[in-house]
């Protein structure tokens, strides 16, 4: 599926656009599914997954949604942040995909409004490439960030994995004993039950993003034992990721932020400096 043909005057205002915007994308083109063909999702679920496209540039929101409805997702739209707001609060989408700049409420308020109510995963798409930009965008709270320009096989990559992960922290019919104690002296006890997709300190169910959920489990799976930031991209992200990192050095943070009793000298989550990170059960 190709974008629409554009005309000599649609070509100058791009051309304008693009160099006083820098965070619009090329046009996105995919192949077309034969008739025999079959969706990346359709292993998933019967029902399409439901994106959320924030973007309020006009070509590449309806861009990427035609190309990403050509993959088999359904997709809604938002051209402002306060639009997308309002579209979460009312009917959560299966995920969002972000822009940064959009206008009186930016990408950056968007993320950190979904995460005070949702744990829906988030995927910021900018030409934002500086690592200000993106670090401050992850611990916002976004799960992924995509630098434009952008093929759709790279999105599509990154929201297959999204959701791997978040079907992983989904509870399961018949979970079994699969009760895990990190922290047993401490007053409140922290026990992640992975079959049913949650953390407990005491009572209290922590209230994890899907990335974060997934990093806790690969590290205690193989508890004492050090990953390396690319082990923990390999098992978590798990689509070849390329990008910095540093990407999980954030996400690290903000686990420790909940599950650690003093986030500023950790003790469960562990830096190995040069190395990676372990988990140290307590």
């Amino acid at each position: 599926m190709s974008v629409p043909p554009e005309g000599p005057a649609d070509e100058r205002a791009r051309g304008t656009l693009r160099s006083a915007r820098p965070d619009l994308c090329d046009p996105v083109t995919v192949p077309r599914h034969g008739d025999g063909g079959r969706s990346p999702v359709a292993a998933w679920t019967d029902v399409p997954p439901r994106l959320l496209v924030v973007e309020d540039d006009d070509h590449i929101r309806t861009s990427l949604r035609w190309a990403l409805e050509d993959e088999g997702y359904t997709v809604e739209e938002a051209v402002s942040g306060e639009e997308a707001c309002s579209l979460v609060d009312v009917a959560p989408p299966d995920v969002m995909l972000l822009d940064l700049m959009l206008g009186r409420m930016d990408g950056f308020g968007v993320v950190r409004h979904v995460r005070r109510r949702h744990d829906l995963p988030i995927i910021v798409v900018s030409a934002r490439a500086d690592t200000h930009d993106i670090v401050a965008a992850l611990e916002a709270g976004a799960d992924d960030y995509v630098t434009k320009p952008f093929h759709v096989k790279e999105i599509t990559a990154r929201l297959r994995a999204l959701r791997r992960r978040s079907g992983a922290a989904r509870p399961a019919a018949d979970t079994g004993p699969d009760e895990v104690v990190l922290d047993r002296h401490a007053d409140a006890p922290l026990v992640l039950r992975e079959a049913r997709g949650t953390v407990h300190r005491g009572d209290e169910q922590l209230p994890l993003t899907v990335t974060e959920f997934r990093l806790l489990c690969e590290l205690a799976a193989v508890p004492g034992r050090v990953l390396s930031r690319q082990d923990l991209l390999e098992r978590v992200w798990q689509h070849g990721y390329f990008g910095d990192e540093r990407i999980v050095d954030v996400h690290i943070r903000r686990l420790r932020t909940k599950v650690e009793l003093d986030a500023s000298a950790p003790r469960l989550v562990q830096t190995v400096r040069g190395l990676g990170y372990r988990l140290d059960p307590q």
